[in-house]
């Protein structure tokens, strides 16, 4: 059966998600939201039950051993079989050459044996079209070419090749290097190119995890999310996808399966948050970029909540029939119909997202009034909506209401342009921000407090609870301390907790009211636990979460909160800034251990 056990290898161009039994299970070409030629995770094709992987198996496997390289995105795994054990070395090069950054398409496994007399059966079964188009296969010496329509990927390797083509079990007597990529040649064997890559790519991510400025506590969880976020950017255009599957549901037979691998300007935006507090200040760089390239498009009209990678505006969903999904559990969905919602706190979020770019000194890119003038766009849209009903944070695609955590980002988007102005020494500007933030946050604080319920609730005027409305502090919006933000979490406790976990609403939705719990809403609450002088109780919740990963320290958006069971998109990039913004929060300073 099919789990989200799974490992992340990638470079910020492309990604594979690779089991325990180093099986290939997910790999999108020629970027993360493109056909996934390896797409086992959610199923094989009925004519075709066991295409779609890319398998090195053990001739009677007995076990297997999975980790990383410690501080990279190198993935090793040990399989065991009755005759021998291999250790497997999988990754996707990065690294710098020519003063520039080296990420090709490619993904390259290497097969050591380890143990024994191991006999190895690999089995490369690509398909095309989301498992509809089987690919035409042609070969050469050291060479197989698996021909699509749009696109042709090549293997260079120093293995057999007719053992290859024929899946027949070879023994392994010394280093074998499989190397998937574009259809060109090497300009070196698939031995010399694989040794020289893993060598320069463990040299960049071990380069890279020095530079971040970590905790003291909880270090190997925050550098392997650190890690994981850096994965999700991608790379030539600054974009951050939410995690890197499509319509793993967020509970069993639940059909909550969506699209996940384009990037919402909200995500992108806690992801950027998390890496530029550990110092990782490239990626606040390229997503800048990004935000700025839809600044300059929209001209002062309505920005849609996520885009595609390369800026796409159309993200039409559609369901794929000829996968089942994953465990059976379709519908199997490519795009997303939220392109097509209003989500006002989308302004907040990108405003958000691009002031520490006018106040951190380390950028090589220095914004000034000319981008400020660009964002005061965004923020006058942001203010013309903050008391009109959207579709939330949670995207809900049948009603709209005033939803408290979208008016409260746009008071965000307010605030934070009043800073940047009074940063660029405009006082008038200023001064005219913080006016409109005040008028917002009145509101707010008039409409979005319930009485009845004693603590804030999801809408203007309502009476539901919802998570999001824990983030009222962190955000500078109101004191930690303020009676009515305590009682809000307690209460926020008390209807949707389980143990560490924490149920986003608990109002009923377009599909029934929600089964698992949403991981970033457990680390919210944790945040919030902390600020209001619960630390204690922070800290145990946290560890409890941690404890919710998968063996390789990655997590999923979604946990079924009695069983721990993983569900939703993976890795969710949401989830991986909860721990990292928890870490830090609840870390001990370094004066306190050495």
């Amino acid at each position: 059966m099919q789990t989200l056990d799974l490992g992340l290898i990638g470079n910020c161009s492309i990604s594979a998600l690779i089991d325990r039994e180093a099986r290939i299970v997910w790999c999108c070409l020629p970027r993360f939201d493109g056909d996934p030629i390896f797409h086992a995770l959610l199923g094989h094709p009925r004519a075709a039950p066991d295409d779609g992987i890319f398998s090195i198996e053990v001739e009677n496997q007995s076990g297997s051993v999975q980790s990383y390289i410690p501080n990279t995105a190198v993935l090793k795994t040990i399989l065991r079989g009755d005759t021998g054990a291999v250790e497997i070395t999988d990754f996707c090069p990065r690294f710098y050459t020519r003063n520039r950054a080296f990420r090709p398409q490619m993904l390259i496994r290497q097969i050591v044996p380890v143990e024994g007399n191991p006999r190895v059966r690999i089995r490369v079964r690509p398909r095309f079209d989301y498992g509809a188009k089987a690919p035409t296969v042609t070969y050469g010496s050291n060479h197989i070419r698996f021909v699509g329509d749009k696109f042709t990927v090549r293997l260079t390797t120093d293995a057999p090749i007719d053992y290859l083509l024929e899946e027949t079990a070879f023994k392994v007597t010394e280093p074998i290097h499989l190397v998937l990529g574009p259809d060109e040649t090497l300009p070196e064997g698939s031995a010399e190119i694989g040794e020289t890559f893993l060598k320069n790519t463990t040299n960049y991510w071990r380069t890279w995890t020095h530079r971040l400025a970590v905790p003291v506590e909880w270090q190997d969880a925050v550098i392997r999310a650190a890690i994981t976020l850096k994965m999700c950017s991608y790379e030539p255009t600054g974009a951050i996808v939410a995690a890197m599957t499509t319509s793993i549901p967020e509970a069993p037979g639940s059909a909550r399966n969506w699209d996940y691998r384009y990037c919402w300007v909200r995500d992108a935006f806690f992801v950027v948050r998390a890496l530029n507090s550990l110092a990782a200040v490239r990626t606040l760089e390229n997503y800048f970029r990004w935000i700025m390239n839809i600044v300059d498009d929209v001209n002062a009209g309505h920005i849609q909540p996520v885009f595609g990678i390369t800026l796409e505006r159309k993200l039409t969903e559609r369901i794929v029939d000829q996968l089942p999904g994953y465990r059976g559990m379709g519908p199997v969905r490519v795009g997303n119909q939220a392109h097509e919602h209003f989500q006002h706190d989308t302004y907040g979020n990108l405003i958000m997202a691009a002031a520490p770019a006018f106040f951190d000194s380390r950028l090589f890119m220095t914004p000034g009034a000319s981008e400020f003038t660009k964002l005061e766009v965004i923020g006058e849209r942001a203010f013309q909506l903050y008391d009109k009903p959207d579709a939330g944070i949670w995207e809900l695609r049948s009603r709209a209401r005033v939803h408290t955590s979208s008016s409260l980002m746009c008071w965000a988007a307010c605030d934070r342009l009043a800073k940047i102005a009074d940063r660029l020494g405009d006082a008038g500007r200023a001064q005219f921000w913080s006016t409109r933030a005040a008028t917002i946050r009145d509101t707010i604080l008039a409409r979005a407090w319930s009485e009845k319920r004693k603590a804030f609730v999801e809408s203007f005027d309502g009476a539901m609870l919802d998570a999001s409305v824990l983030r009222m502090s962190e955000v500078g919006f109101i004191a930690a301390d303020d009676p009515r933000f305590i009682q809000t979490v307690e209460r926020i406790q008390e209807v949707l907790g389980t143990g560490p976990h924490l149920l986003r609403y608990e109002d009923a939705d377009d599909f029934g009211k929600p089964e698992t719990a949403f991981n970033v809403c457990a680390f919210w609450h944790v945040d919030a636990l902390a600020r209001i002088g619960r630390r204690d109780e922070a800290r145990e919740k946290f560890e409890e979460l941690l404890r919710a990963r998968n063996h390789l320290g990655l997590m999923s958006e979604d946990t079924a909160p009695h069983s721990g069971e993983a569900w939703g998109n993976f890795p969710q990039t949401y989830s991986m800034v909860g721990i990292i913004n928890g870490a830090i929060r609840l870390s001990r300073s370094w004066e306190t251990v050495v």
